[in-house]
């Protein structure tokens, strides 16, 4: 149970990744991964299924151009689970020095262009940890995916399904419909007004102190920030493949 679990965290981190001519060629063995697991609901299954066939088919100029226009392009989609919490302040620098801390302590190393809190980065990393952590972990993010899964699904973009598939693990699916009447009353971060108004508020600083302070200033470090673990942290279980509901069969 515990080698499918982490299977299937890997398989929906690929999901998440800009999309290449590697993952078209797998994506067929990334949907049998899902079809396999029965610990989700079965329309849930066959939603992922139905992607990963689509995937394969696409062209992949068209996939990457959608996936730049989805989470390169405004924050609100972003995947970077910590730009949902620290945002701007200056909390991000610590939170993402924890977060490092974690994963050099369980012996998990990162290319140097990768982004601790880069949402696929961070499912890898769970892919390495005993259920047990993942459960908890997962519960301590969960209300972040239920925000990022009501935000893609406002988008109309199958990338909801990821968070949705990962709350479905924990048993939290319906958290996301507590984000959607919010989500459906946010004015749009994605759209060339948008994005020219955020251009025009922000400074540039010149007071960086060391090579990480630069790396926050810089436009791909102003996204980073890490939601810090509570002190005590909420231990949620991942959903035993022999424990589904009827609706999951």
């Amino acid at each position: 149970m515990a080698d499918a679990t982490l299977l299937s965290l890997r398989a929906l981190a690929r999901l998440l990744e800009y999309p290449d001519a590697e993952l078209q060629a797998g994506a067929n063995e990334l949907a049998a991964v899902f079809a396999a697991e029965r610990r989700l609901a079965r329309g849930l299954r066959e939603r992922l299924v139905d992607w990963c066939r689509r995937l394969a088919a696409a062209e992949l100029l068209d996939l990457q151009a959608g996936y730049v226009g989805l989470f390169d392009r405004g924050r609100a989609t972003s995947l970077l689970l910590f730009e949902h919490v620290h945002g701007e302040s200056r909390d991000r620098g610590q939170a993402m020095v924890d977060l490092l801390a974690e994963y050099e302590a369980a012996g998990f190393g990162l290319d140097a262009r990768e982004l601790p809190d880069h949402l696929p980065v961070f499912l890898e990393y769970l892919s390495t940890r005993p259920e047990e952590e993942i459960g908890s972990w997962l519960g301590d993010i969960q209300h972040i995916l239920a925000l990022l899964a009501a935000r893609l699904e406002e988008r109309e973009a199958d990338h909801a399904l990821v968070p949705l598939a990962l709350l479905a693990l924990i048993g939290a699916e319906d958290a996301v419909a507590v984000h959607r009447p919010q989500v459906q009353e946010e004015a749009p971060d994605h759209t060339p007004e948008a994005l020219d108004a955020v251009w025009e508020e922000e400074a540039v600083r010149f007071s960086a102190e060391s090579d990480q302070d630069c790396a926050l200033q810089s436009a791909e470090g102003r996204r980073l920030a890490e939601r810090k673990r509570q002190p005590q942290p909420q231990v949620v279980t991942i959903l035993p493949s022999g424990a589904t509901a009827t609706a999951r069969q």
